[in-house]
Parts: structure tokens; sequence; C-alpha cells
């Protein structure tokens, strides 16, 4: 009995065979190693992702104009956490609920159509008079998680993208585990650019007018993103 449990156990990490005699054996599943080929057409492909102008990167480039490039760049910390929870929950299984439940689509991308008005009211109605107040790095990381958690887009990319480039011989979760890891380090770098192209726009937006059109812009930013999600449809 015990040394059925034994074999029972150690197949839990492996493909369990028997041989002429009838002896349980054990075949390890093959270690996911990417090779140079799948790197040099996975990197560009997950940047060209990455640096679309979707709701984070708009939302990125808009709050670069008011807080900088530094604290801007802190805050998609926010965001890097959101793609990685996503990865871990895609893992798991995710698609599977995203791909069947018309409910919990709808409910994501209609939370994220609201907070992404939310956002884009704030910038419109930003006083433009008053001294800046740059946004806390709390509160850009806060934006930067919401804004992707509510973002069904996202999900579905993780399940469209990254099983392009899975090794259907070695084990599945390991692999999605490693390929989102690097596509979140990807999509960090896209971020900054998009952080980058916002502060050289507000290094130039220093009187109460030229702010007021950076605002009004960074509203129809926002505005923009949040009629795109709201016309995403559940694939299948």
């Amino acid at each position: 009995m015990v040394l059925r449990l034994a074999l029972m156990a150690a197949t839990k990490g492996g493909n369990a065979v028997r041989n002429s005699c009838g002896m349980l054996l054990l075949q390890n599943e093959p270690d996911f190693a990417m090779t140079l080929e799948q790197l040099f057409v996975f990197l560009p492909a997950a940047l060209l992702l990455g640096a679309s102008p979707g709701a984070n990167n708009l939302l990125a480039f808009a709050s670069a104009t008011k807080a900088g490039w530094l604290r801007t760049a802190k805050g998609t910390i926010g965001r890097l956490a959101a793609w990685a929870v996503l990865v871990i929950m895609v893992s798991l299984g995710l698609e599977v609920l995203l791909r069947t439940s018309e409910f919990i689509f709808a409910a994501l991308k209609w939370v994220g159509v609201a907070y992404l008005l939310f956002l884009a009211w704030q910038f419109w109605t930003a006083d433009v008079c008053a001294e800046i107040e740059a946004p806390e790095v709390s509160t850009l990381m806060r934006r930067e998680f919401l804004t992707l958690m509510g973002n069904p887009k996202a999900y579905l990319l993780l399940t469209a993208f990254l099983p392009q480039f899975v090794d259907d011989g070695a084990a599945l979760m390991p692999q999605l585990f490693a390929l989102g890891a690097l596509y979140v380090l990807v999509e960090g770098l896209a971020a900054l650019l998009w952080v980058s192209a916002g502060t050289l726009v507000g290094a130039h937006a220093l009187t109460p007018a030229r702010r007021r059109v950076i605002n009004r812009a960074s509203a129809g930013l926002m505005g923009t993103a949040a009629f795109l999600l709201a016309r995403t449809e559940r694939a299948g």
C-alpha cells in the first residue's frame, strides 16, 4: 500500500507508463527552454503589443504630462503587478471562464469602461490655474493596476498570444509562467516609452492655456480608450 502511494505521488511530476512486463515506469516531461530563434520572434512581437496605444499606455502618457518621468515610471509598477496577477490567473485557466461566461466578461468590460470615463472626467475638469500638484506614486500605481485589471482585452491577449510559443512536448504551466514573466519585462520597457513621450509633451505645457489643452487631450485619450473597450466582444 505504501509503495502504491509513493508511485502515485511520483507520477504527478511526469507521465506514467507500463513496460512489457506490466511494471509502472515514470517518464518525466522535458524541461522548457526557448531557443534563440523563438526569442527573436517573441521579443519583437511582445514589444509591438506592449507599445500599442491601449488604455494603460494612454494613461501613462497622460500621467507623465503632469507627474513627470520618475513618478510616472514608478507608477507603472502597478501595471506590471496587474500583469503578473493576470499571468498567474491565465495559467490556472481563467481564459476558460472569460470565453464561456458572458456575464463575467461583460462585468469586467463595463467596470473598466466606467473607470476610464472617471479618469477622463478628472482630466477634463482639472483646474489649470492652480499650481500643478503631481499625483502621488501610490495614486499612479493604483490607476495603472485598476485600469489593467478592468480590461478583459488584456486577459484575452495573454490567452491568444502566449500559447503560440508553447512547446507541446513540455509541461504547460511552467511555460506560461516563463513566457508571461518575459512579457511583463517587455511591457515595462514599452510603458517607459510612453512615459518618456508624455514627459516631453508636459515639459512644454507650462501656461494655463497649454495645460488646458493637455488636460483636454488626456481626457480625450481616456474617453477613446473607454469607447474602444466598450466595443470589445467576447471571443468564441
